[in-house]
């Protein structure tokens, strides 16, 4: 009788550790399945978010705002925090387009985006991004789940890193931190309002007229670096161009300025610079560009194996190389300031 108790005991004990065991810290396997489910199921999605980006001498502060409706249709605003100008990147079934009012200009890519070029505001792009990292790692806060993956962008060489925000109630995004190599934190996407299962038209990704001001003059600088001719120059700051610029030289034109900077030296990586005044456009009707589009933060660019352009108060700016990466173009372009260089 007692050796039956006792078998009983032990076979309840048993019982217990493994109901315990099953209620226990879900793996990371069973919360990324549940995201999946979650995000990637949805029929669309809406969301608010803000991005701060801590890469320049100072921070600056974007909202940004996305419809997504599956599989392929997109609409992302993004507007620097006290500047009406903003700009806009669009996809729909003609193609992805790149809007920016207050130059009224619209550019039209062939391109997949953003499929290979993800960004940290899409929260389908997040979940693809924790998914293909076979390295990613998730750790539990007390309302949060933390997972830690590679980034998947041109930024990826100097921010390589990515910590997702989870909220355990909601399963929804908290906020996404950026890192560099060092793991200090250079952007912060916090998504402020998220709605899944939106459904909207295909008209309401249409590409309209109105969406572009072409009576709205560029915006002037009043920058300490603006010459007499209300020109700004910028340089690059990226530690590796430091005592690389080999020549500069400026000239006029009908348009106002254009600025040639040349980088390089023996040993060093070469690349030239070109800005100009941004030119308005004699029509509204969409120009085709060469490249991929890419979120700078301040700018959408357009981005191909060789060069990177793309204007920004109203100045037009182009980056040509041999010999940078496309990670590398973006590093510069991701530097530009209104700075002598040193």
């Amino acid at each position: 009788m007692n050796c039956l108790r006792s078998r009983i005991i032990t076979l309840l004990l048993v019982l217990v550790m493994i109901t315990l065991a099953a209620c226990g810290s879900p793996s990371k396997e069973d919360v990324m399945k549940k995201l999946s489910g979650k995000w990637n199921d949805t029929k669309g999605y809406e969301l608010q978010a803000t991005m701060e980006i801590k890469t320049g001498s100072e921070p600056r502060l974007y909202d940004v705002t996305v419809w997504h409706s599956k599989p392929d249709f997109y609409r992302v605003n993004v507007t620097q925090n006290g500047k009406e100008d903003s700009q806009m990147i669009v996809r729909n079934e003609e193609g992805v387009f790149v809007v920016t009012p207050s130059l009224g200009k619209t550019y039209k890519f062939q391109s997949d985006w953003p499929s290979q070029n993800s960004q940290a505001y899409l929260i389908g792009a997040l979940s693809e991004d924790i998914k293909v990292d076979k390295n990613a790692t998730m750790t539990e806060e007390e309302n949060m789940y933390v997972f830690e993956t590679a980034t998947r962008n041109n930024h990826k060489k100097v921010l390589p890193t990515q910590q997702i925000h989870i909220d355990k109630k909601t399963l929804l995004p908290s906020h996404v931190s950026i890192l560099d190599e060092n793991k200090e934190e250079k952007i912060q996407i916090t998504f402020k309002k998220i709605t899944l299962g939106t459904d909207r038209k295909a008209s309401d990704y249409a590409v309209e007229m109105n969406d572009v001001d072409t009576e709205k003059e560029p915006a002037k600088t009043d920058d300490k670096a603006a010459d007499k001719t209300g020109f700004t120059t910028y340089y690059p700051t990226v530690s590796w161009a430091d005592g690389t610029l080999l020549d500069e030289e400026s000239v006029k034109t009908d348009n106002g300025m254009r600025s040639f900077m040349t980088f390089g030296g023996e040993g060093k990586k070469a690349f030239i610079i070109v800005q100009e005044s941004a030119k308005r456009p004699d029509n509204e009707m969409p120009v085709s560009i060469e490249g991929d589009p890419f979120d700078l933060g301040f700018a959408v660019a357009a981005v191909t194996d060789k060069s990177i352009r793309w204007e920004s108060d109203g100045i037009s700016f182009f980056i040509a190389s041999d010999t940078l990466s496309k990670e590398e173009l973006v590093e510069v372009a991701s530097s530009m300031s209104a700075e002598e260089m040193k």
